[in-house]
């Protein structure tokens, strides 16, 4: 077995406020890093265009999303802009311990409830906007929300920014192929941590019990 492995996955979280451009670096470093696997979320939100079941979200009525939440079947879940989101806990438990990174795009609450849960695999990442006016304009490019929409998530804006505090690492996203590298970057340290090298432990054991 390799050291790749017998590594512990971790759960890679990133948080923005609507339009940060999280769900743009999301699916970027999926397609750049093997290592790493997109949690799909559970949602009653009705599809986008474009917009694949099983590939993008799973979606789901309301008393389908209710019963999943009655049966424990999610690590996290919340109510976002009116819709239910919820995370598979049996998916992403078996992606970590085959040492599969899981990358989640999730709010604060999402984030919150999976602290409370698994701590020690939790590498959080919250992403900041340059300005607020950048907010609102990339929220408008995407055309996917009507005008208020896109007011009522510039209202709640506020209150996520607030939750900065909460996360390892907070970054700006002025420069998207800067940005994608540090993300990288934390994903390549935060691998190396001890705490997720479960074959350190045989490996030094054997190391002690050779002769000098």
């Amino acid at each position: 077995m390799t050291e790749k492995a017998k590594r512990r996955g971790l759960m890679l979280v990133l948080s923005s406020p609507s339009g940060a451009g999280k769900t743009t670096l999301s699916r970027a470093l999926i397609e750049q890093d093997p290592e790493t696997v997109l949690s799909i979320s559970t949602t009653t939100r009705p599809k986008r265009p474009g917009e694949v079941d099983g590939e993008d979200y799973n979606f789901v009525d309301q008393a389908t999303f209710q019963k999943l939440v009655d049966e424990e079947a999610f690590l996290e879940y919340a109510t976002v802009f009116d819709h239910a989101y919820g995370t598979p806990k049996k998916d992403v438990e078996e992606a970590l311990r085959e040492g599969k990174d899981v990358l989640f795009d999730i709010d604060w609450q999402g984030t919150q409830q999976i602290l409370q849960k698994n701590s020690s695999d939790v590498v959080s990442i919250f992403i900041l906007p340059p300005t607020i006016s950048a907010l609102r304009e990339r929220l408008m490019s995407r055309g996917q929300d009507t005008k208020q929409q896109i007011e009522k998530r510039m209202e709640t804006a506020h209150d996520e920014l607030s939750h900065w505090p909460e996360y390892n690492y907070v970054l700006v996203n002025q420069d998207f192929d800067e940005y994608l590298k540090e993300i990288k970057t934390i994903l390549k340290v935060e691998r190396k941590k001890r705490i997720r090298q479960k074959w350190l432990v045989d490996f030094v054991k054997n190391l002690m019990s050779q002769e000098i």
